[in-house]
């Protein structure tokens, strides 16, 4: 326990002098000497300076080893509606240091375009020939994927990616790779990464809804996700919104096409919704406002839904098309919101600017290795 309680201190706090974690585990110096030489010796702390300064002699300052593990998150991508490429991937040490990041497109892949282990072992590959490592060196691999896990079949639902929907594809991919993997929704990832970094910081809890060319609903409890039965919780894009016309559900009232034709109708076109979005608040002409204000009486809808069911304390939007328009739309949404109900649940818009499922990938990939790896202690030095 002793070892446990230190490696997670350096975990959470980065770096701490031998007097440090003496004082914050209340350990006795001879206790806290042992429990650093086990943790150097077994690979998971380092010696990273000493202080200077002080009336004493120098005291050594220790870490966390950043080669102790390697995380590999994958994002995957569904590019029937999208112009992004299909995977986005990287490679962390177990500080959260980036080692290696990139973009996968088809033409990449194609020798392995119809077997997901083999997409995913030259992802993998690559990475590490990037970051001067052998495969080997990884430790555990996070997918985030565009449907719901449901763990109990060991199947992706949801998904039209050929080979993807397979049952036992994580564990093929854990057998075959020789790692441990572990599979996501992609917003649940996204929420992880908000609840981190941006929005969700500090929030007891708040519900995230992605808006890009799919759409989708976190929902984040503070100290876990609700997933539901089958891992399916969240798939707001099926919920129907009309009786027998168009749209028919949500997806096609709100999804990457509703919002490329809609942005049509106003003369504003992009290649992607988020284009036309980008574009739109870029020109402050009566067209695109009138685009945005249609499409922030849409958006609304489903945040009523979402607002009128969970009565969270916060709903944070996200995905491409929320990340291009900003406070600006986001503003617009809100009024429409109060427009069209007498509810009044706090919304904000996404703090974060880069690819929020792998920055949620990394960040549930490292906690479930740092987790894996103090629990690992508590049992391997407890006698029988």
């Amino acid at each position: 326990m002793n070892e446990s309680a230190t490696l997670a201190l350096l975990l959470d706090r980065g770096t701490l002098t031998r007097g440090e974690l003496r004082e914050l585990t209340g350990l006795s110096k001879p206790t806290t000497s042992d429990v650093l030489r086990t943790l150097t010796e077994a690979g998971l702390a380092v010696v990273v300076g000493h202080t200077s300064g002080g009336p004493g002699p120098n005291a050594e300052v220790y870490a966390v080893n950043p080669s102790a593990a390697v995380v590999a998150a994958i994002s995957v991508r569904d590019t029937t509606e999208t112009a992004h490429a299909p995977y986005d991937a990287a490679l962390c040490d177990l500080t959260g240091a980036v080692l290696a990041q990139a973009e996968f497109t088809q033409e990449q892949l194609a020798p392995a375009a119809d077997d997901p282990v083999d997409t995913v072992r030259l992802i993998l590959a690559d990475l590490c020939a990037t970051a001067g490592l052998t495969l080997d060196r990884l430790t555990h691999l996070q997918l985030g994927v565009p449907g719901s896990y449901h763990p109990g079949t060991d199947t992706i639902r949801h998904i039209d990616l050929t080979g993807w929907q397979r049952p036992g594809l994580v564990g093929d991919l854990a057998t075959r790779l020789d790692l441990t993997v572990t599979a996501e929704n992609d917003v649940n990832l996204a929420a992880i990464a908000e609840r981190h970094r941006g929005a969700g910081k500090g929030t007891d809890s708040f519900v995230l809804l992605w808006f890009g060319a799919g759409l989708g609903c976190a929902i984040d409890l503070g100290p876990s996700l609700l997933r539901g039965a089958t891992g399916g919780a969240g798939e707001i894009g099926y919920v129907p919104v009309g009786l027998g016309g168009q749209p028919r559900d949500m997806q096609e009232l709100v999804g990457g096409p509703a919002v490329l034709a809609l942005a049509a109708t106003y003369g504003i076109t992009g290649p992607t919704a988020e284009d036309a979005v980008a574009a739109a608040v870029a020109d402050p002409g009566a067209d695109a406002a009138g685009f945005l204000r249609a499409l922030a009486d849409r958006i609304a809808v489903a945040l009523a839904a979402v607002a009128a069911l969970l009565d969270p304390p916060l709903v944070v939007l996200a995905g491409e098309v929320a990340q291009a328009g900003g406070d600006t739309l986001r503003d617009l949404v809100v009024e429409a919101f109060h427009r069209d109900t007498p509810l009044r649940t706090p919304v904000a818009v996404t703090a974060l600017a880069d690819d929020a499922v792998l920055l949620g990938a990394a960040d549930a990939g490292l906690r479930a290795v740092r987790e894996a790896l103090i629990d690992s202690l508590r049992y391997a030095l407890t006698p029988a």
